[in-house]
């Protein structure tokens, strides 16, 4: 626990604000930091009377002949969970350090405890991230599941549903961005963890109301407020533990073939899509290439914007800041262009996915 690193830093951060030199000893009495960097690996006599007894050690200018190579000071316990782990001494004065002595133990028990936290906190995602790679696999290992999800106190009930977070910017540490997510679902509700270093999964749990797509608008409102620049895919409510690995890839579909600019894209909105990315490339070429033909950039750009209007001529029109006579002629353009008319919903059809299809196979 009482590592090199930690003490050094502890041996920092009380130095500069005492002004003194200061030595920690681990438990055999080695010093392994001090402002005296000449000293580290000496054994300490004085500490190694401290770790036998228990009790703090005071050696005066008149003692310090009784103790080799000691100077006046005071050596006090380091106490970490009931156990003396090391000693930290402080040279100097000891009628002027006893008034601060305590202090400066309490503050390096302190530390220590903020890194053995921060170290649980990183241990348990590592377990989290262990758990939702387990789900992910073809055969599901339960006993592995259980073990991990015991350690963590949490438990795997259905529903389930899994979103996937990309982020372009992410101005938080992990530790942050994953409490901020939890906070949201509740942690008993919610397994959240990285994927790798822009991607973030949520797996929740135990939900019966539907509102996820609520409670990841918040996260989105909330991850934005802090500088976030992200989008979320959502996959399908599932009931087994053996379907949440199709709900993750349904949320990593929802992410690819979402609009770039909507934060949340649900499965269900882009399941056709989905479907087309099926297709064998060459069938989708032929198939968009028949039915699009020789259109340009300009006629594609206003099939996508008239679809997106629900074929509303109006709305259309105003989205596209273009008179409306203007749209009335692309429209019949096209017709006369490809033999479909966008605005039969028979042709429409045919023409959104062959739009659809050019999309994939520029994606590809």
């Amino acid at each position: 626990m009482l590592t090199q690193e930690i003490a050094m830093e502890i041996v920092k951060q009380t130095t500069n604000r005492l002004n003194r030199n200061i030595n920690i000893m681990d438990d055999k009495g080695t010093i392994i930091a001090s402002g005296n960097r000449e000293r580290i690996d000496q054994l300490h006599f004085g500490a190694m009377e401290v770790l036998k007894t228990g009790k703090p050690l005071i050696i005066h200018e008149k003692d310090r002949h009784q103790w080799t190579g000691g100077l006046p000071g005071i050596n006090l316990p380091i106490n970490f969970q009931n156990v003396i782990i090391g000693v930290i001494g402080i040279t100097g004065d000891p009628t002027e350090l006893l008034e601060f002595g305590e202090l400066v133990k309490m503050i390096t028990e302190m530390m220590l405890h903020q890194v053995f936290m921060a170290e649980q906190l990183e241990w348990k995602q590592h377990l989290k991230e262990l758990v939702f790679e387990d789900l992910l696999k073809e055969e599901i290992n339960q006993y592995s599941i259980d073990q991990r999800l015991e350690l963590i106190g949490m438990k795997l009930e259905p529903p389930y549903q899994v979103g996937v977070m990309e982020m372009k910017l992410n101005p938080l540490n992990k530790s942050e961005l994953i409490q901020m997510t939890e906070t949201v679902f509740g942690t008993q509700h919610a397994l959240v963890g990285f994927l790798n270093v822009n991607r973030v999964f949520i797996l929740t749990m135990a939900r019966t109301e539907n509102n996820i797509d609520q409670r990841l608008d918040t996260v989105i409102k909330q991850l934005k407020a802090k500088g976030f620049v992200i989008r979320i895919g959502l996959g399908s409510l599932v009931e087994k533990k053996s379907y949440i690995c199709h709900s993750f890839r349904e949320a990593e579909s929802a992410l690819l073939l979402g609009e770039a600019n909507q934060a949340l894209t649900i499965y269900t909105d882009v399941e056709t899509k989905a479907l087309l990315e099926r297709i064998d490339e060459r069938t989708k070429q032929q198939f968009q290439k028949r039915i699009l033909g020789s259109l340009s950039e300009k006629l594609i750009e206003t099939l996508q914007q008239f679809f997106l209007s629900n074929l509303n001529i109006g709305e259309c029109a105003k989205r596209m800041y273009i008179h409306r006579n203007s749209l009335i002629y692309r429209l019949k353009k096209i017709k006369e262009i490809t033999g479909y008319n966008p605005q039969e919903l028979h042709d429409a059809i045919t023409l959104q996915l062959a739009i659809w299809v050019s999309q994939s196979t520029k994606r590809s």
